[in-house]
């Protein structure tokens, strides 16, 4: 069996790495094309060389194609990787940092709030492009199986304006089930669950042992676990007030919905920092750095570590390879999938990407209805759908006036700022973004010439931000390895991508 596998934004050594290692555990793979495609050659270079040694310890004939052009690499490919991030750390930098001097603390910022809306504004333009080329150059049945924040918005765009059926894939749901079971003292096994909403606001809407039901308790039974009492709040409250559990890490979560950060003296009381995804502020920022520095200080030492195996003892949870052998093979596989709604879930609007159970085999993608949401969860998604909307729309056709809208409704922004902060906070990002935002030359110029007015409101300009920890150094790093390899890992996923081609 034969078919090719592009990776556009390769260079996430550790993702792409798995994404390999889980697709060619697959049987029927083994003579598959694989193709890495990056703008940044560096780290192009290393994760090709890592995987070419990972392929070749496991007995494997395929040579990986490595290439800067987008073209070339999607030339003929059935199946689209998709883990780019427009603008490195350098612009996620500013969608932390900006949004601080107005109040608005953020721990991850990659999905909604202000820094989600404007990833999302630099994530579409350079999306767009690449379906443009998948349309023109890929296999006429491609899918696009897109893994980048904000996973909601950049689907969105693909679908509705790229010409590409997209599915957008997370693994926040897995996490979730795996710490369901654990409250209850169960394997993951032995837990069966239903999702639904939207990217990282879906709802474990059911989950059951053995035929019985438990989402009744499973309030009682977070608040009893002694680690996810202290690591979870915010999940728990939204439990204990909505009576669902959210798929969403804590940190997350809690810039999703008004009522856990706006208020500065608060936010400890909801979030831990033993680990950044539990509401650090800025955390993914800073471990998305120390992972970009520790690469370069600790990718030789990768070449002598094992390689990865290729059995299906080692194979990950991510979507990705299950979808891909279901279409392929026949064999069954159920997930959560982001897609078009298309009345899949009832009271949510048919033109959102919603996340829900589906089927894969080879008819294809299958999703079952849903049905309606408990009316509080909806709620909470459709807030959060009205910002996605206005988001695409504005990065769709360059349009300032509905950007300016999605930032004031956006649950957090909205509970912190008021609207002459909102827009002046628009005017700093617009600006700041100036070389990933080639849609709004007009809207940036005029950003500018308000700005050096001189009628600027005064910004908390020293705001570090209420739970902002220092960024280690290498040498610091360098104490524990394994602590430094797996914050690697976790900061990998959305690779450093500076600016777009010139071919965009």
């Amino acid at each position: 069996m034969s078919f090719k596998v592009a990776f556009i934004g390769a260079g996430s050594i550790g993702f792409t790495r798995g994404l390999l290692r889980d697709l060619l555990t697959v049987p029927e793979f083994k003579e598959i094309e694989v193709s890495f495609m990056d703008i940044n050659p560096h780290n192009l270079e290393m994760v090709t060389e890592l995987c070419q040694r990972d392929i070749r310890e496991n007995g494997l004939q395929i040579e990986i194609t490595s290439t800067t052009e987008r073209r070339e690499a999607l030339k003929d490919a059935k199946y689209v990787f998709c883990t780019i991030r427009m603008g490195g750390l350098e612009a996620f930098a500013t969608d932390v940092d900006i949004p601080l001097k107005y109040g608005v603390d953020q721990c991850v910022g990659d999905t909604l709030c202000a820094g989600g809306i404007m990833y999302g504004q630099r994530g579409i333009a350079e999306m767009l492009g690449i379906c443009r080329d998948i349309r023109e150059v890929a296999a006429p049945d491609v899918l696009l199986l897109n893994y980048s924040n904000p996973m909601a918005m950049l689907t969105w765009a693909c679908n509705t304006y790229g010409g590409v059926r997209t599915i957008g894939l997370c693994h926040g749901v897995q996490h979730g089930h795996q710490q369901i079971a654990e409250v209850y003292g169960l394997e993951k096994s032995e837990v069966d669950i239903i999702c639904a909403g939207i990217n990282h606001q879906t709802w474990y809407i059911s989950a059951k042992h053995n035929g019985r039901d438990l989402t009744a308790g499973l309030l009682e039974a977070f608040e009893q676990h002694p680690e996810f009492s202290r690591t979870e709040k915010v999940r728990i409250d939204m439990l204990r007030r909505f009576g669902y559990y959210s798929t969403e890490s804590n940190g997350h979560l809690s810039e999703y919905v008004p009522w856990y950060r706006k208020r500065s003296g608060e936010i400890m009381d909801w979030i831990d920092l033993g680990c950044w995804i539990n509401g650090e502020t800025g955390g993914y920022l800073r471990v998305c750095t120390e992972g970009r520095n520790w690469f370069e200080t600790d990718f030789p030492n990768w070449m002598k570590d094992p390689a990865l195996e290729y059995t299906s003892e080692q194979r990950g949870e991510e979507h990705g390879s299950y979808i891909i052998e279901g279409l392929e093979t026949g064999r069954v596989y159920r997930g959560h999938f982001n897609t078009v709604n298309n009345g899949i879930i009832a009271n949510l609007p048919d033109d959102a990407i919603i996340e829900a159970p589906g089927y894969v085999d080879h008819n294809g993608i299958s999703m079952p209805l849903v049905g309606e949401l408990p009316l509080g969860l909806a709620a909470v998604c459709n807030v959060s759908i009205s910002v996605q909307r206005l988001a695409v729309e504005a990065a769709v056709h360059g349009d300032d006036k509905l950007l300016r809208q999605a930032f004031m409704m956006d649950p957090l922004v909205g509970a912190v700022c008021n609207p002459k902060e909102i827009w002046q906070m628009v005017d700093e990002m617009l600006v700041a973004g100036e070389p990933w935002l080639p849609q709004y030359g007009a809207a940036i110029a005029e950003a500018k010439a308000r700005l050096s007015s001189g009628e600027r409101i005064p910004t908390l300009t020293d705001n570090a931000g209420a739970a902002r920890l220092k960024v280690k150094s290498v040498d610091e790093m360098m104490q524990d390895r394994d602590a430094a390899n797996k914050n690697a890992g976790e900061s990998d996923k959305g690779k450093d991508r500076e600016k777009v081609n010139s071919v965009d």
